[in-house]
């Protein structure tokens, strides 16, 4: 059995026991966060759109952090400019626990 969820501009095909990262949540580590974006769910058959009006995927937090830097270089030739920048995402660390639908 597997879901389809969206959160943070994205989609997941997880199932229970996954661990995947997401796009940084409110959450403590420790909660419980519930999904409600389910797209789609696939127990014996695939079901979407208003048969997965009322799913929901529960998962627990696990914790906080960030991504790899990713570096960010702009460069114009024969004027002399360079600008160099950073930035490292950051990302919340979710268990898959139950799949309602």
């Amino acid at each position: 059995m597997y879901a389809i969820i969206a959160t943070g501009g994205k989609q997941y095909k997880v199932a229970e026991g996954d661990i995947i990262k997401v796009e940084k949540l409110g959450a403590e580590a420790g909660e419980t966060v519930t999904f409600d974006n389910v797209l789609a769910v696939s127990n014996d058959g695939l079901k979407v759109g208003a048969d997965v009006a009322n799913a929901s995927v529960t998962a627990s937090v696990m914790e906080h952090g960030k991504a790899k830097k990713v570096v960010i270089y702009k460069f114009k030739r024969k004027t002399g400019y360079h600008n160099k920048n950073g930035h490292r995402q950051q990302f919340t660390k979710v268990k898959i626990e139950k799949i309602n639908g």
